[in-house]
């Protein structure tokens, strides 16, 4: 009898252990998971507080290109939507937490690879050899062969008909890949529709550590009329046969100067040296219609981006593209 209770004192203080042990996991289970929870609420919080602080900042720059439609149709990088990152500087007054920074870029000043093919799916023999100086930069390294391979692939995925250009890529390429997908024959929509192309690397499209990226200069919106006031100095490059690393960076240097006219197109005429450089006037504009704004609300090492183009047209602003990355 004395036996039978000892086993059972034995067998109470086991169970006691075990209900013990059982309540200690389970009040850690619950605590993890209301952490957990806890801090889903509060990047859900933050991420709607960063989006909101992003639209802010997003649609500052909208009044700011609205602003500039009064200033007239010249579009220079001496105007205040070109500096969008120092009404940025002041954007944490705004808010309890958080800013957002602001960049608008010129999709005018930028080479337009739509325009590459004209309306019968023939070369627009004007911008093809725009686009061949510009991706014979040595700032890319590519071969004369690479760059007419390339310029003939682009021109096979927008022209409508399934007629490969010399060494370019139509359906019957694209559709033997180990991973097929077929030849979009039709404009660019997005600019990263660059990376389904034959020839265009991820290292050739987005750049490296040691070399630029052609995304940088490329639009899939525009005419095919650059904004030559705000046009980088490899487009500026590229506008001609007759134009030089020194001569692009003396147009730089025009632009630059507040001192100098840049409300007709022909001042690179002006700029010593280029007085013999011809530049076909299709090709040319000194005003902007496409714009893309990047708009990133900021909050600690929090951060949530939007982007979106933005068409201005006879005073008139309108989103064509938006998207939250």
């Amino acid at each position: 009898m004395v036996e039978f209770l000892r086993d059972n004192r034995g067998m109470a203080l086991i169970l006691t252990i075990l209900i013990v042990s059982l309540i200690v996991a389970l009040t850690l289970q619950f605590n993890t998971s209301m952490r957990s929870n806890l801090y889903a609420a509060a990047n859900l919080r933050d991420g709607i507080k960063l989006g909101c602080i992003a639209r802010s900042g997003f649609n500052g720059a909208l009044a700011v290109l609205y602003e500039d439609v009064s200033s007239g149709n010249v579009d220079t990088l001496r105007e205040t939507w070109a500096h969008a990152r120092i009404f940025s500087e002041n954007s944490a007054s705004l808010f309890d937490e958080g800013r957002f920074l602001v960049e608008i870029a010129d999709l005018s000043g930028r080479i337009q690879i739509n325009q590459l093919v004209d309306q019968n799916g023939n070369y627009n023999d004007t911008q093809k050899s725009l686009l061949m100086r510009f991706l014979d930069s040595p700032e890319f390294d590519l071969d004369p062969e690479e760059v007419e391979n390339i310029v003939d692939a682009i021109k096979d995925w927008i022209d409508p008909d399934d007629e490969t250009t010399r060494f370019g890529a139509e359906d019957s390429y694209y559709r033997a890949l180990e991973k097929p997908y077929p030849c979009k024959n039709g404009p660019f929509e997005f600019l990263e529709e660059l990376l389904l192309v034959r020839g265009i690397t991820t290292e050739l499209f987005y750049g490296t550590e040691e070399r630029p990226g052609i995304s940088l200069y490329l639009s899939t919106y525009g005419n095919g009329k650059i904004n030559i006031n705000t046009a980088a100095l490899l487009v500026l490059r590229a506008l001609s046969d007759g134009i030089d690393q020194g001569l692009a960076e003396d147009m730089v240097a025009y632009c630059e100067d507040e001192d100098n006219d840049l409300s007709d197109f022909t001042w690179y005429k002006r700029v010593p040296g280029m007085g013999d450089v011809s530049i076909p006037d299709s090709l040319l504009t000194v005003s902007s219609s496409y714009f893309e704004i990047t708009s990133e609300g900021l909050k600690g090492t929090m951060s949530k981006r939007t982007k979106g183009v933005v068409e201005r047209k006879e005073g008139t602003l309108q989103v064509l593209s938006w998207k939250v990355e």
